[in-house]
């Protein structure tokens, strides 16, 4: 069973009519899960995150900073493309809440897979700053909540955004239990991931030149990340899934298809399906052309579907 977590409140984060990172994002990737070969999803409303859990990856200035910029009204700049408007602080606890319902439903064997459908995204945010349009850093929230409140010792995280994932890296660097693979295009935003950061270890950064495409993609994921995931033999699979690094997108120079992200996908699936019993969960990160943005989520979730 494959589980979708969103809310309405993620559409209510609106960093201002001419933001990358707009609600209409969201609302193509639910308009193209609205179909029928996508009607076995079991649609789940997202719960707000925690204090609780954000303290797990986040200082307690960060959080505090946050929360009281969602207690006025008005527009927030938090840096030099990250804001908060009224909605934001409600959408960002969805956002991480159902990163960590998510991995309670897969390990407590509530659903095997599970995709959130969530905005803003979360992986440049570091443990003391948000950054790179994110608040909270959804994944790395998922990822403590499975090593605390579950007890698990192995949890990998794959990130193929063409964005490297900075803020996932710091939080983890230091933290064996967790394994960090990222794909992305390098120079680019935010100027960190070079394949010499190797944390204790667990941190394992694949570069992408500008213009690259399939093949290297995929070169990439089949010779250094993929095997570093099958090494680590993870207990649960978490995958941030941003779809910027699409031929079409306007923020970045590689030259993906959608059928690329079908294909990491499966091997990421079948990884978890060896490791993992199948527990794999994925949370939305880039993509900012509406219509390959729609197509991507769409072949990622089909593969998460089986």
């Amino acid at each position: 069973m494959l589980r979708l977590y969103t809310h309405p409140a993620c559409l209510q984060h609106a960093p201002g009519p001419t933001h990358a990172e707009r609600p209409a994002r969201l609302q193509a990737v639910l308009q193209a899960l609205d179909h029928d070969r996508f009607a076995a999803l079991d649609r789940i409303e997202a719960p707000r995150a925690t204090i609780e859990q954000l303290l797990r990856v986040h200082d307690a200035a960060h959080v505090e900073r946050i929360f009281a910029c969602g207690a006025f009204d008005g527009m927030h700049q938090l840096d030099e493309d990250t804001w908060m408007s009224p909605g934001s602080l409600e959408a960002a606890l969805r956002a991480a809440g159902a990163a960590v319902a998510a991995v309670d439903a897969v390990l407590n064997g509530d659903a095997l897979r599970a995709f959130c459908a969530v905005r803003p995204p979360g992986h440049h945010a570091t443990r003391s700053q948000a950054m790179g349009f994110c608040l909270f850093n959804n994944i790395a929230v998922a990822a403590a909540h499975a090593l605390i409140a579950h007890g698990l010792k192995r949890v990998a995280i794959a990130d193929f955004d063409v964005h490297h994932g900075n803020g996932t890296q710091d939080i983890f660097e230091r933290e064996p239990r967790v394994l960090f693979v990222s794909s992305h295009q390098s120079p680019l935003y935010p100027d960190s991931g070079g394949e010499d950061e190797q944390g204790v270890g667990n941190i394992v950064n694949g570069t992408l030149s500008p213009g690259a495409g399939s093949h290297e993609f995929r070169d990439l994921w089949s010779s250094r990340l993929l095997p570093r995931l099958h090494a680590f033999k993870p207990q649960l699979v978490l995958v941030s899934a941003g779809f910027d690094a699409h031929r079409n997108d306007p923020l970045a120079d590689i030259r993906l298809g959608q059928e690329d992200y079908a294909w990491i996908t499966e091997k990421l699936v079948s990884l978890a399906r060896l490791h993992a019993d199948g527990r794999l969960v994925s949370t939305l990160e880039g993509g900012y052309e509406l219509t390959a943005l729609a197509a991507s989520v769409g072949a990622h979730v089909s593969a998460l579907l089986g």
